[in-house]
């Protein structure tokens, strides 16, 4: 009988784990509350029509018709994960040899966060952005303020790169509506060095973009709250906004700090080894299921530039695929994570893009202009269709 996995969460790290594990022969469950996976890095072209939602969204049905696991929709509210034992809204789960908790992660809570959109919240605020930006240019003008925000207790959980991307496509849409005197454009965050994880370089080269772009900056305050019409900062100044863009920084999913018993940072990510495998304490009586985590839920170590990727998160689902089918073979091989930390990203403008990249050796950054852009459409399409086998994929990718 082939051995048994469950994967909880039907994101990238969740995805790609049941696609190798598959390959393995493998028993693959997966559970997700969505019926698509969303492809967040393509979705910055929602609000201005680019491409339509239901292509950044690939059907979960397609996905287990084309790897053959098995996808069961359903809510995950407890995870008895040293009893082996996973309670959803529908159906409670438990005889697995492996377990693989991949349900992403939760956002940092502020006051009147109903004022703000988010381009990396629920897959739906994407048609909202792009509702509310017609709305706005309908009306003739106004101010728009996007921003992210940092996780103080860990800073590995940001995620930036997108508030970049709409802000620069937002300004490449206005052009061609020949509405950019209209609108005040503002970059807002309260990190003091936004965008200094990608390098030396790039705070330099993001202020160049800024005054290229003439996008205002406001950094380095602390948000006291978002308000209808702005963000009002902790020294009790305000930056007015008629549309607020607001990337939340990562902190542990709300099963994990409120149901259930596994180990977890100060952040609420998940304890995990170089391995993925969840680090209980020593001496707890754990049942024989095998519990790993991958992507944001899990807790990184490594260097202080480290950040939360969609293809770190791949990376860590591929090596632990790899693991789990060696550990059942009896070999000692294994891969882990850490060597493979690095921040990649073709930052796209509508127009162009910025190619970044960072690992333990090296920095890079430059412009790619108009071609820069078709790259990364061009991933879009080549992510989509080797996910669903119509084309090969690139080893490694």
């Amino acid at each position: 009988m082939n051995k048994k996995v469950l994967i909880l969460g039907g994101g990238f790290a969740g995805v790609e784990a049941a696609i190798f594990l598959r390959r393995e022969k493998f028993d693959v469950t997966l559970i997700s509350n969505r019926d698509y996976l969303y492809v967040y890095p393509t979705s910055i072209w929602i609000p201005v029509k680019k491409i339509k939602f239901e292509e950044a969204c690939i059907p979960m049905k397609s996905l287990e018709k084309a790897h053959g696991f098995k996808w069961v929709k359903d809510e995950i509210i407890e995870i008895k994960a040293k009893q082996g034992i996973i309670i959803c809204k529908n159906e409670e789960f438990s005889g697995y040899d492996h377990i693989i908790i991949a349900l992403g992660a939760g956002k940092r809570k502020y006051k009147g966060n109903e004022n703000f959109l988010s381009i990396c919240g629920a897959p739906t605020e994407a048609e909202q952005l792009r509702d509310k930006l017609d709305a706005l240019i309908k009306k003739g003008g106004g101010t728009i303020a996007m921003g992210f925000g940092g996780n103080p207790i860990d800073k590995s959980a940001v995620r930036g790169g997108p508030a970049f991307e709409l802000l620069f496509n937002v300004n490449n849409y206005l052009k061609k509506h020949h509405k950019r005197n209209k609108f005040k454009l503002v970059f807002f965050s309260p990190v003091q060095n936004p965008g200094a994880k990608m390098g030396k370089k790039a705070p330099e080269f993001m202020d160049a973009y800024y005054h290229r772009l003439k996008i205002d900056k406001h950094v380095g305050k602390p948000i006291k709250q978002f308000v209808s019409d702005g963000i009002e900062f902790t020294d009790d100044t305000k930056l007015d906004s008629d549309y607020t863009m607001y990337i939340p920084a990562l902190q542990g999913h709300d099963v994990f700090y409120n149901a259930s018993d596994l180990p977890l940072t100060e952040a609420g990510f998940i304890k995990i080894d170089d391995y993925q495998k969840v680090q209980f304490d020593k001496g707890e009586k754990l049942s024989k299921t095998h519990i790993y985590a991958v992507g944001d839920s899990s807790a990184l170590e490594g260097p202080g530039w480290k950040a939360k990727q969609g293809h770190i998160a791949e990376v860590m689902a591929r090596n632990l695929a790899f693991n789990i089918a060696e550990k059942e073979k009896g070999s000692s091989k294994r891969k882990g994570y850490k060597e493979h930390l690095n921040i990649l990203c073709v930052m796209d403008s509508g127009d162009g893009a910025a190619f970044i990249y960072r690992n333990h050796d090296k920095e890079i950054i430059f412009p790619l202009p108009i071609i820069g852009h078709w790259m990364k459409k061009g991933w879009g399409w080549y992510f989509k269709n080797s996910k669903l086998k119509k084309i090969p994929r690139i080893p490694g990718m």
